[in-house]
């Protein structure tokens, strides 16, 4: 069992990177932390060859859309499989549920 709710999303997504917009594929996951009052979210960029070379396998600040809810975040060294991974902290670039109703939908 998980020691916390995670909300996500798996789908197309828009990465900007060094000024450069990259059509991806993502799965993201994310959750509060109440330790900190932060909201943390990460996941894993579909192998993408422009995305391979605008990166570099280095981390580099992105900013990301996942239909109308974009973020800012870092994407870090790619996995040996050639994803890179994808974190930020706060706004996520997905919808999270805030009121009991949105639960329970």
């Amino acid at each position: 069992m998980s020691e916390h709710e995670e909300d996500g999303y798996s789908g197309e997504a828009t990465l900007v990177i060094d000024g450069v917009t990259v059509a991806v594929t993502v799965d993201l996951r994310g959750y509060f932390q109440p330790i900190d009052g932060y909201y943390r979210w990460y996941g894993r960029v579909a192998v993408h060859e422009e995305l391979a070379r605008l990166a570099g396998g280095k981390k580099k600040p992105v900013s990301i859309r996942a239909g109308e809810h974009t973020a800012t975040g870092e994407l870090s060294d790619p996995d040996p499989w050639g994803r890179y991974r994808i974190m930020g902290t706060s706004t996520p670039p997905f919808h999270v549920p805030t009121t009991l109703e949105e639960l329970n939908a």
